[in-house]
């Protein structure tokens, strides 16, 4: 039996994240991430059994650990004491940081982005750690309700209205040829919009 290692896995993700930004997922092959992860398809398949299994991997690997991130900030220590507006200013901020800090991780939204209506690659994007990103704000949506600091409705929906809003500029972004370099500047108004209207909207 051979012996699963971190770093064989950590260069079949490596090689496999390569593969996903050339081709796409739906182009991408099996054949060409264990080509270039320097090892047999056999092999590849003892890590993951799928190329769902692996794009997931990849995923939450280089990209939906922002996300995660945010989460865990909605209910960490240092969200004690938070108003409604600073939770979420926090949790705009980490989830748009990718966009300044990790031009991969930006590459792989691109794609899903990109195929996202032909494909199963949204459905997997979700299960990579955007579903529980989506659990912690709907939590701090429906506690905010419960205090009166916004307006009862659907908890789920209210979580789904605010992302939506803090990334509205940039899916228009990711889908042109050349996506322009974001300051951490205009991360944070977009971020503010996107609270303010928010806030506002639904107290």
């Amino acid at each position: 039996m051979r012996t699963l290692t971190d770093e064989k896995r950590n260069a079949i993700l490596a090689a496999a994240s390569a593969v996903f930004q050339e081709f796409g997922y739906e182009r991408a092959s099996m054949n060409e991430v264990a080509k270039r992860a320097g090892g047999s398809k056999a092999t590849l398949y003892n890590y993951f059994p799928s190329k769902e299994a692996l794009f997931e991997s990849v995923v939450r690997t280089y990209s939906t650990h922002y996300l995660t991130q945010a989460a865990s900030g909605l209910a960490g220590k240092e969200a004690a004491g938070l108003s409604l507006e600073e939770k979420l200013t926090v949790f705009g901020r980490r989830m748009l940081s990718v966009l300044t800090t990790d031009s991969q991780a930006m590459q792989l939204y691109r794609v899903v982005v990109g195929e996202a209506g032909h494909s199963d690659i949204g459905e997997l994007f979700r299960e990579s750690g955007v579903r529980e990103s989506m659990t912690a704000l709907t939590v701090l949506m429906q506690a905010s309700m419960a205090q009166g600091a916004l307006a009862v409705s659907s908890p789920e929906l209210r979580a789904k209205q605010f992302t939506s809003l803090v990334k509205a500029e940039v899916d228009e972004l990711l889908l042109k040829r050349e996506v322009e370099t974001l300051t951490e500047g205009r991360i944070e108004e977009m971020v503010q919009a996107a609270v303010t209207l928010f806030v506002k909207g639904a107290s």
